[in-house]
This record gives structure tokens, sequence and C-alpha cells, in this order.
């Protein structure tokens, strides 16, 4: 009987410990890791893998994804968690809402997230977990029971919803949001949001610092104005108007408000969401310098690292917030350098051709908001990021450790016994070009679109499952949805 289910031999291990990876073999029995360490025997393995002196990397715990927003849930489950297996990313953590898009319905969850659980059941080739937004007064009641009955620790709010649409003028805003009669989607929502996430952690006093909201900091009245500004101008056209139409002083604003609404309420776990520029950036340690009693966390997404409104392709990169431009793009790379930003994810939201794009095609406005990115999200950051001096071990921090520490997933995010053996082996010298028809995505098209990228990865490992290689994925879905906090 052999004393391993898998070897990888001959890698170079990166992790969140130390910058420079170090060489080992990663011995895994029963889906976790048991040893990593030089020179294993692989005699004593039922399976060895040769690394051939690649990086292995934890796998990616992508925690900014949107399953289900534009195709069927359980399409999305299947076809984009393949996309995360070609991207190296093990775990996705997928927002979901009631309203339109997504299921399009409302009512309460407790009749709305056992269906979500059920359409992504036995679907995914990697784990997953939701946020969920509390839309309503009865959400607000349900937070307590959605953590202790489901493991959902995480919530969210958009903070631009009860006043502008979600994407711009394309949007029936009368019905966007299906909250009952009399019920408004505002700051006074937000700060009731707010106490009853912070009651609920009060409840669970063991997972209180794993219990966070998340918030997509936009102000509704600056975007409407400057929306209206931009279009009666008429001087700027796509991505290029729709980033002056929803400017960045709107997301250092609404970091402001956010900020303070959870000083008053006395909520200490804060995450602020896809911040796109310098002055979000900056109204964000701003406010961690007013209130330092608040554990503030910072995202940016690769998107925003990698592409700005020039060199995107195409009104495919609408997003929101905007893609910015290039001074934007370098700024939230030296919040990335010297530590500020707390993990990169991918907001991976498929949207295809036929919804992506209204008529005529070229008008930004009329387009939806969102794309994929999840297949990208590895390989784009050991590009860029070791062009820029960003150390392997820091990267292996930004999109794995630290969002699986917050998020309440203990077992994620890391190389050393004890963990999931989730790995993803990256070849950090092979040059290849973005092409949408590469992807695993059911996407058509992409904003990175030639983009030159200088390493691949190149296998997955789930639990120690290999679910990718050779450029395929491969076997049947092995992912399970994450109850929160999952096992030490």
């Amino acid at each position: 009987m052999s004393d391993f289910d898998l070897v990888i031999t001959d890698v170079r291990v990166v992790t969140d410990e130390q910058d420079e990876p170090r060489n080992a073999d990663i011995a895994v029995r029963d889906g976790r890791i048991v040893s990593v360490e030089p020179g294993l025997d692989p005699s004593r393995a039922t399976r060895v893998v040769d690394g051939g002196g690649r990086l292995a990397f934890p796998g990616v715990v992508d925690a900014h994804q949107h399953w289900g927003i534009y195709n069927p849930l359980d399409e999305d489950a299947a076809t984009e968690s393949r996309a995360c297996a070609q991207g190296g990313v093990t775990t996705a953590l997928t927002y979901m809402r009631t309203g339109r898009y997504y299921l399009n319905k409302g009512g309460a969850y407790r009749d709305f997230f056992p269906e979500v659980l059920e359409l992504a059941g036995n679907r995914a080739h990697v784990d997953y977990a939701f946020h969920l937004a509390p839309m309503s007064r009865e959400h607000i009641s349900e937070i307590p029971a959605l953590i202790g009955e489901h493991g959902v620790t995480s919530f969210k709010v958009f903070m631009f919803y009860g006043g502008h649409g979600l994407h711009g003028r394309s949007t029936d805003q009368s019905s966007f949001l299906m909250t009952p009669e009399g019920e408004a989607y505002d700051y006074a929502h937000f700060e009731f949001v707010m106490r009853g996430i912070q009651a609920a952690r009060e409840q669970y006093p063991d997972l209180a610092d794993q219990i966070s909201l998340s918030l997509h900091c936009e102000t509704a009245e600056i975007m409407t104005a400057y929306t209206r500004l931009v279009e009666e101008a008429g001087e700027l056209s796509g991505l290029a108007a729709y980033s002056a139409s929803r400017p960045p002083h709107s997301e250092g604003l609404a970091v402001s408000i956010a900020s303070y609404l959870a000083h008053e309420t006395g909520l200490p776990t804060i995450n602020l969401l896809h911040l796109t520029s310098r002055k979000a950036v900056e109204a964000a340690v701003r406010m961690s310098r007013a209130f330092p009693h608040i554990d503030f966390r910072r995202e940016v997404t690769v998107g925003h690292l990698l592409a700005d409104i020039d060199t995107a392709h195409g009104i495919g990169g609408k997003v929101n917030p905007p893609l910015r431009p290039r001074e934007d793009v370098e700024a939230l790379w030296e919040y990335v350098l010297d530590g500020t930003v707390d993990w990169v994810v991918s907001d991976h939201a498929c949207c295809r051709e036929e919804a992506k794009f209204g008529d005529p095609k070229d008008d930004v406005f009329l387009a939806k908001s969102g794309f994929g990115g999840a297949e990208y999200l590895l390989a784009g950051m050991v590009t860029e990021g070791t062009r820029r001096g960003l150390t392997p071990g820091r990267i292996a921090a930004l999109t794995s450790y630290n969002p699986a520490r917050r998020y309440g997933l203990p077992t994620k995010g890391r190389i050393a016994p004890g963990f999931d053996a989730d790995i993803a082996l990256v070849d950090p010298a092979d040059r290849w070009t973005v092409r949408a028809a590469d992807s695993e995505s059911t996407q058509e098209y992409t904003p990175f679109e030639g983009f030159e990228l200088t390493a691949r990865v190149t296998d997955t490992f789930l639990r120690g499952n290999h679910i990718y290689a050779q450029g395929k994925v491969t076997g049947e879905p092995s992912g399970t949805y994450l109850h929160r906090p999952t096992g030490g």
C-alpha cells in the first residue's frame, strides 16, 4: 500500500511565507498536503507527476466572481469553472443576490439560496462558495441563519444600485432590484445591513473575524450627473467615455461614506472591492487612518492592473467600476508593490457577445458591464508582477493566502502540510498571446485579446485531483460547495 496518493516532484514551491520559491517535492494523501520537502521517494506514491522545475503556486482563491449573472447559473458553474481550472483558480467565491440577472427573482433567501445551491451542485470543476447581498429588510433578518445553516460568512452592498442602473441607460431601474414595495436601497439600508452583520458577529463570536461586509463603492448621484455631462458633450467615446461618466472621485466619496457608516455601526470587518484609481485607494488609506479600529481590506482586479482605456480590446472591456487611464493603472501597481492592496481578483462575469453589446454595437452606454478573466489572473500577475519586481511569495499572498484567511477558508491558500492539495504549476518562461478562442470560458471575446504574457499555468490540482493538464480540463466536475468556515 502506498504512503501517498500523489507526489509532485521537482517543483519550486511558492508560499506567502517567504519571497522566493524553494526546491521541493509535494506529497498528497486524502486530498491534503502531508509533506513538502526535497527528495521524496516517488515509489511511495500511487501517482507521480514530474513538475519539471516549474513554479508551484497555491491554487488561486479568486474572491470575486459572478457565476450566473448573464447566463443560467448551472451553465456558468460548469463552463466558467473550466476557465478557473485553466487559470490555476481552485476556489471561486461568487457574488449572488436577488433581483434582475442571476435567478431573476426576489423573495427571501431561505427560498432563494437552496435553489442556488441546487443549480450549482455537481457541476463545478473547482471548489466554490457564495457571497450574498442583503437587498431587503427580510434579508438582514436572515443573516444569522445564512451563517449558521449555510456557511455564508461574507455579504455585499452595491452602493450605486438604488439610484443608477447596472449598465447606465441600458437597464430598466424600475424593475431592477425587485425589493418589497415601500423599501429603499439607500444609505439607510446600508447602515442597517452593517448593523445586522455586526449583530451576527456578536451572535457567533468564534467566527466574528471571518464574517465581513464587502462594498462596491461608487456614488449614484455623481455617476448620473457625469453620464449626462459626457453624453451631452459628445467629445469622448468608448471606454474613455465610460470612465469619465463614472469618475474616480465617485469611488472615493463612496469609500468615505461606507467607512463612516462602518464606524457608526461598530462593524470592523470591511472589504473595499475592486478599487480602480489613485483617488479611490487614497480615500481607502485615509479612512483606515481615520478609523484605525476598523480592519479594512483593499481589493483590485487583474483587469485594472493589466488593461487601460486605450490598451483594452474594444468596448468589451466595459466593467463597473470602469477601466481607467494608464496613470491610474500605474498608481494601482504602486499600491500593490507597497503592500496597500490586500488581494487581487478576476471579477469574472462571463457575458457573451449576444448579451454584451447593444445596438449600435459601438455605443458603450448600451453595452452590458463585466467580462471574464479568471483564466488570466495568475499568469497575468506573474507576468506583470515579475516585471515590476513583485516577488513570487507576494503574488501567492495576493492571489491565495490573504483572501482565504479573510473569507473563512483556513485550509486553502498555502502549500504546506495540513492544507488542501490545491496547486497550480506555472511555467514562468512561456511566452504566449491571449486569444479569446483559446479560453475555456464561453465568452467569445476578451479585453486582453492580443496581450503578450510570459507565464502560463500548465497544471492545476484540486485536492490532489489533476483537473487541468496538457492544455485541457480533465475528468468530471469534482468541485464542492464550501460551507464556511471550512474544517481545520
